[in-house]
């Protein structure tokens, strides 16, 4: 287990080394992607040499925040620094042999197993409010390149500031980088007022298969393969879709099983309200993630996956506290 160091340490680090590759989880959503971007622009500001390491799996939707950062081709780092990725196994597959040596990981989940030498570890409500404190003490300003990577960081992983886990400092964030030039409303609209038809459709057959248990204190979705291709739906048209299931009324939690790359490969995502731990229900099967948004990948099918969660949903909602949820 690695050293666990303060935002002022990891700001003295920085600013004391150069060359610097950044990596971002698989299937990256916008926290992750936002917080490479801007700590890639960030660094070069200040003179550093900083590239992210391509991810096979980004969307077009969150490309356009990390496209001027890959690494080329024969790029040798000295240092990597991991952002918003509580752990190894959660690198996309082309990571290689950087999943033995990163440097320093910033991070928001309180799942971090500080994997890395050095861990940046808080609890804001998105990576971004740490990313964004981390360039203010680094440079004393934030340019409004970072500010749209930031401000996409922020809002998505808030749902726009409708999630549960919004905080004053969130908001006071996301205020902060619009006064440094962050394009709130085009980003707004890309991000949040923008639905593709296969979007529409695959949010149909997704609604048309929901399954309640617990008297409704659980809503489980499910996403198979069969039903991507028949909605003709792209990675982009299921961003954020575990938030489906957790915003009908009465459920405590939203549950959504996707089918991967196989019949037998599944990922699982939770979303919670106050009174349910997310992240308890995830790590009883390997995974983690907050107290209100967690998930785990099974390998096994849609059916079974669905059959050992229900069983151990048991131990979350009883009947007596399904009976009155």
């Amino acid at each position: 287990m690695g050293e666990r160091i303060t935002i002022a340490e990891t700001v003295a680090w920085l600013k004391g080394r150069d060359s610097f590759l950044i990596l971002t989880h698989r299937r990256p959503d916008g926290d992750t992607v936002g917080c490479a971007g801007a700590l890639a622009q960030g660094l070069r500001e200040i003179g550093k040499t900083a590239y992210v390491l391509m991810n096979p799996e980004i969307t077009p939707r969150y490309a356009r925040f990390v496209d001027d950062y890959w690494a080329p081709d024969g790029f040798t780092p000295e240092h990597v620094i991991a952002v918003d990725t509580a752990s190894r196994t959660l690198f996309p597959q082309n990571i290689g042999d950087y999943a033995d040596s990163i440097s320093l990981t910033i991070d928001h989940h309180p799942s971090n197993s500080c994997y890395a030498e050095l861990t940046c570890l808080t609890d804001a409500a998105t990576c971004g409010e740490t990313i964004y404190e981390i360039l203010i003490e680094l440079s004393g300003t934030i340019s409004a390149k970072s500010a749209d990577s930031l401000y996409a960081a922020v809002t998505t992983d808030t749902g726009c500031f409708v999630f549960a886990n919004t905080t004053a400092n969130s908001l006071r964030v996301a205020a902060s980088l619009i006064d440094s030039g962050a394009r709130h409303r085009a980003l707004n609209k890309l991000l949040f007022r923008t639905k593709t038809r296969s979007r529409i459709s695959i949010e149909s057959l997704i609604y048309s298969g929901l399954e309640y248990h617990f008297d409704g204190a659980v809503a489980i979705s499910t996403i198979t393969k069969e039903m991507m291709e028949s909605a003709n739906a792209t990675e982009d048209d299921v961003d954020d879709i575990a938030a489906l299931p957790g915003s009908i009324e009465g459920v405590l939690a939203g549950i959504t099983i996707r089918e991967l790359s196989s019949p037998q490969d599944c990922k699982v995502s939770v979303r919670t309200s106050q009174s349910v731990d997310a992240h308890l229900i995830s790590a009883h099967f390997g995974g983690g993630g907050h107290k209100l948004a967690a998930g785990f990948n099974m390998k096994k099918t849609v059916d079974e996956v669905k059959k050992e969660l229900l069983e151990w949903l048991k131990e979350f909602f009883p009947p007596e506290a399904a009976a009155n949820a």
